[in-house]
């Protein structure tokens, strides 16, 4: 069981530049063992960037950043850490269950613990009756259950989710947030992006990212208190324009 205190992420100075670009501008981050923390912030602020460089996809180009205590890409990295990126990653011609087999694999998930999981991650994501479904065949919001599914399949410690409910009808955006709350209770960790911002303060602490930094962490009822508004909306706003400064 892992300790509260624990600190299961952490960057320093990031950097990221893609030739002219600044992704990220020398992001400070720290995130402890069974958090539920959003990051919110415009397209373009850095949340993509930041989770591909947290699962070893792309190389800092200054900075320091841990995962579990690890530096990406190291491999233990990888069965520790589930990724549910915000555009689709499942293979259209596998059924549903294939593609949990595929993800299973690339995991190393005994052949013994892939079928229990995946009658397991079936029946949460009400996908049992589509178990032989392409993946073509699924609706979006279908699409985006499997993808959070394959996530889960080898039941990682760190969830990292790069806006999970992006186009999804609100039923299953409330389904995806009560199962977020049930995966904390269990002990995982998770990051999340997101777009919406009532769904943001349903978040243990929040980080807001603008221009490749944080120009705010906090509690959002500390945020709020900060800003002196009544919305996330009013207190980003704020803190972008300067009118609030961090503590």
């Amino acid at each position: 069981m892992q300790s509260h205190s624990e600190t299961i992420l952490k960057t320093s100075r990031l950097v990221k530049t893609f030739g002219a670009n600044q992704a990220l501008t020398g992001l400070d981050l720290e995130i402890k063992a069974g958090e539920n923390f959003g990051l919110i912030g415009p397209n373009g602020a850095g949340k993509t960037t930041l989770m591909r460089i947290l699962v070893g996809l792309l190389r800092p180009t200054s900075g320091s950043v841990e995962v579990l205590g690890l530096k990406p890409p190291h491999p233990s990295i990888k069965s520790a850490v589930g990724y549910m990126t915000q555009g689709e990653a499942l293979y259209p011609d596998l059924t549903s269950r294939e593609n949990l087999e595929f993800f299973a694999s690339l995991y190393g998930v005994s052949r013994d613990k892939t079928r229990r999981r995946i009658d397991e991650l079936l029946d949460l994501a009400e996908l049992s009756d589509r178990r032989e479904s392409l993946a073509r065949e699924l609706s979006g919001g279908m699409k985006r259950r499997l993808s959070l599914a394959s996530s889960l399949i080898h039941e990682p410690r760190l969830l990292l989710l790069d806006e999970p409910t992006a186009g999804v009808d609100p039923e299953l955006r409330l389904a995806f947030w009560e199962h977020f709350k049930e995966l904390r209770q269990k002990g995982v960790t998770l990051l999340i992006t997101t777009h919406h911002l009532d769904e943001a303060i349903r978040c243990d602490r929040l980080g807001l990212i603008r221009n490749g930094g944080l120009i705010a962490c906090g509690r959002p009822d500390e945020l709020l208190a900060r800003a002196g508004c009544a919305t996330l909306e009013e207190a980003f706003l704020k803190f972008a324009s300067g009118r609030v400064h961090d503590e």
